[in-house]
Parts: C-alpha cells; structure tokens; sequence
C-alpha cells in the first residue's frame, strides 16, 4: 500500500511540474506591443514597448524597454517568484511589491506601487491558442483607476 502511494505521490509531482513548465513555456520570447489591437483606457499610454520574457522553473523575468508618450525610453526588469512569495522590483526609482500565480494557462500579478500615492494593479497574462499573441488585462485602482488590454506580438 504504502507503495502505491509513492508512486502515485511521484505521478502527481510529475504531473503537476509538466503542467508548470507547459504554462511558462509559451510566455518566454521577445513580444513586441501592437498599439492598433491595444486599449489603453485612462491609464498611461505606451508608444512602443517590447517585453522579454524568460521563466526558469518558478522564476519569471521580464525585461521591459519601454516610451511612454510623455518620457523618455527606459529599460528595467521585472522579477517575480509565482510560488506567491512576494518580489520587489523597481521602475524609473519607484518600489514595486508583487505576488504571482498561475491561473490555470494565465500567470496573474497583483502589484502595488509605491509612488507619491499607491496604486494597485492586477495584471493577467495569457497567450493565444497559436502562441503567437500575448494579452494583458491590467485593472487598476487607487487615485488612477483604468483597465487596459495590451497586445503584443510574438517576434
């Protein structure tokens, strides 16, 4: 019995990782946005904005270079953790705490911001049937409140 058990342990833990490495597997790439597909509500506006996303294991990595209409172009990384612990990053010097999960294929991350006032953020990630476009849904709230949907282009 106890037997049994073990492997049954070990068919799941095997599962559950092949399913992990599955949903990581179709983010990472170079995405490039797609302004004409993109709906930037109320929210701030990119000109242009190119990600680059690599997920080793529970880590992600997303390079971002990035215009802004009002701004020069910059370029930071976003790092993150999706077992749900909680990762710092910085953009243009301002702190920026997040969580991140999987949501079956869509890696989710709330964020708060911490500028002059907080604003929170929750991003949803998902990749279309083909893998050859990448959506995201940004909620936020706070003194600015604005969803947008931006979509990038696999390169």
């Amino acid at each position: 019995m106890g037997r049994s058990i073990s492997r049954q342990f070990v068919f799941f833990l095997a599962l559950a990782y092949g399913f992990a490495f599955g949903q990581s597997s179709s983010l990472n790439g170079t995405w490039q946005m797609n302004p004409a597909k993109s709906d930037f509500g109320s929210g701030p506006v990119s000109e242009s904005r190119v990600d680059r996303i690599s997920i080793e294991g529970p880590n992600v990595k997303d390079t971002i270079t990035q215009k802004l209409r009002r701004g020069p172009e910059s370029t930071y990384d976003m790092n993150y953790a999706t077992d749900g612990s909680e990762s710092e990053n910085r953009v243009r010097g301002t702190l920026v705490k997040s969580t991140a999960k999987w949501d079956g294929a869509t890696l989710v991350v709330d964020s708060t911001v911490f500028a002059f006032r907080q604003e929170m953020m929750n991003d949803r990630w998902s990749v279309s049937a083909d893998g050859k476009t990448l959506t995201l849904i940004r909620h936020m709230t706070g003194p600015r409140r604005a969803d947008q949907k931006i979509v990038f282009d696999k390169q």
